[in-house]
C-alpha cells in the first residue's frame, strides 16, 4: 500500500542487510519490488530485497518467514481501510484488521522479533464504523500482548513462556495525501471529467499529511518507547474538504460554479455522509498526552485491557464472525472498544442476501 511502499523506500536508505516485502497482492508486490530494484542498481546499494507473497491471516507462514530470516523489525501496515467498504464486509474487516494483527504479533513474539510497529489511524478514536473499531482493537491487542510472556514454540509443537522480547509500538495518524483512498486523486479525476466534485457534507473535515512525511515519522516513532506505546503524529489543523475542493478547482485554472457564480466551470455537489463516516476525526481518546523528544510526535497514555480479558473477547469475536452473527460482532466491538458508537444498522452484503434468499 501507500504507506508500506514509502516505508520500504525510506528503510532502503538506512542500508538494512535484508528488506522483506510481505504482501498478498501480487501486482502491488511486483510494482514496489521493481521500483526498489531499479533504485538499488542506480545507487549501487548492497541491500537484498526479497518479495514474499503471503497473508497476515496465515500465522504459520508469518512465523516461518520471521524465523528463517531472523527478522529484527516488523512494520505492520496491512489493513482494510476504506470505511464504507469495511462497513459492508464486516467479517473480512475483523479477520484482516484484528486477527491479521494478532497473527503477526504472535508470530513476532514466538520467534523473538525485537521491534514491532503498527500503522494505526485517527479513525480508531471514538469510532463510528467497523474499520475504526477494528483498528482500535488491533491497538488494544498489541497493548495487551506487550505486558505478557511470550510463548516460544519447539519443533514438536510444545511451548514454554519466556520474557517478552518484542517491543510493540503503535503510530496513529490521519489521512495521507495521494494514497489509494485519498480524496485528492478523486478530485483530480473529477476535474478532468468536468465535474462535479463530490463532497459528502459541507462541514466535513479531515487531517492530512504527505506520505513521505508520515512514513518518516513512523520510523522515528517506532524507535521510541518501552513497549505498548501509542504515538500520535502532529497532523496540524484539520482541513475542510469543501475548501480543499475549491482550492483544487482554482489551482486547475478554473472557477467554482455556484448560486453566486452560475457560469463557473466546476460545481461542488454534496452527496451525504457515507455509512460509518464521521464529520470530523480525532487523534486522542483522552487528554492524557505527553511530549516526546520529537516535536511532531506525542505519546498518548490510554487505558487498555489485560491479555487474559482481551483474549476471551477476541475468541468470542472470532466465533461470532464464523457464525455470521453480526449483531453479536457489533455488540462485542461496543463492549471492547471504548467510545465505539456505530451509526445505522449492520449491513453485511453476503449475510443480508442470505437472509433474503436462504
Amino acid at each position: 500500500g501507500s504507506i508500506g511502499s514509502e516505508l520500504c523506500r525510506q528503510i532502503l536508505t538506512q542500508r538494512p542487510k535484508v528488506l522483506l516485502l510481505f504482501e498478498h497482492s501480487e501486482f502491488n508486490l511486483y510494482s514496489i519490488l521493481s521500483e526498489l530494484e531499479q533504485r538499488i542498481t542506480r545507487e549501487s546499494l548492497s541491500v537484498k530485497v526479497l518479495p514474499i507473497l503471503g497473508s497476515v491471516r496465515d500465522q504459520e507462514k508469518l512465523r516461518d518467514v520471521m524465523k528463517t530470516w531472523h527478522v529484527n523489525t516488523v512494520y505492520h501496515a496491512a489493513a482494510y481501510k476504506h470505511v464504507p467498504m469495511v462497513e459492508h464486509n464486516i467479517a473480512e474487516g475483523v479477520m484482516n484488521n484484528v486477527m491479521g494483527t494478532l497473527n503477526t504479533a504472535q508470530a513476532a513474539l514466538q520467534v523473538g522479533v525485537a521491534n514491532f510497529v503498527l500503522i494505526s489511524t485517527d479513525k480508531a478514536v471514538r469510532p463510528t464504523n467497523v474499520m475504526g473499531s477494528t483498528k482500535r482493537l488491533s491497538e488494544l491487542t498489541l497493548q495487551a500482548l506487550s505486558q505478557e510472556l511470550a510463548p516460544v514454540l519447539f519443533g514438536d509443537g510444545s511451548g514454554v513462556s519466556q520474557v517478552n522480547k518484542t517491543r510493540f509500538t503503535m503510530v496513529r495518524f490521519g489521512n495521507v495525501l495521494g494514497s489509494s483512498g485519498s480524496v485528492i486523486p478523486l478530485f483530480h479525476k473529477q476535474i478532468k471529467s468536468g465535474g462535479p466534485l463530490t463532497v459528502t457534507h459541507p462541514k466535513i473535515t479531515r487531517y492530512f499529511m504527505t506520505i513521505p512525511e508520515a512514513a518518516q515519522l513512523v520510523i522515528q516513532a517506532g524507535s521510541m518507547g518501552q513497549g505498548g506505546d501509542v504515538f500520535v503524529l502532529d497532523m496540524g489543523e484539520p482541513v475542510r474538504i469543501v475548501e480543499l475542493a475549491e482550492k483544487m478547482i482554482h489551482l486547475s485554472g478554473l472557477s467554482v460554479r455556484s448560486e453566486k457564480n452560475p457560469h463557473g466551470d466546476i460545481a461542488i455537489e454534496f452527496t451525504g455522509l457515507r455509512p460509518g463516516e464521521k464529520l470530523y476525526e480525532e487523534l486522542l481518546i483522552g487528554d492524557n498526552v505527553a511530549a516526546t523528544q520529537h516535536p511532531m510526535i506525542m505519546c498518548a497514555n490510554e487505558d487498555h485491557l489485560p491479555w487474559g480479558v482481551l483474549k476471551l473477547k477476541l475468541s468470542e469475536l472470532l466465533c461470532a464472525v464464523q457464525q455470521d452473527d453480526y449483531s453479536l460482532v457489533r455488540q462485542l466491538l461496543r463492549d471492547t472498544v471504548s467510545g465505539y458508537a456505530p451509526d445505522g444498522d449492520i449491513v453485511d452484503w453476503i449475510y443480508q442476501q442470505r437472509r433474503l434468499d436462504p
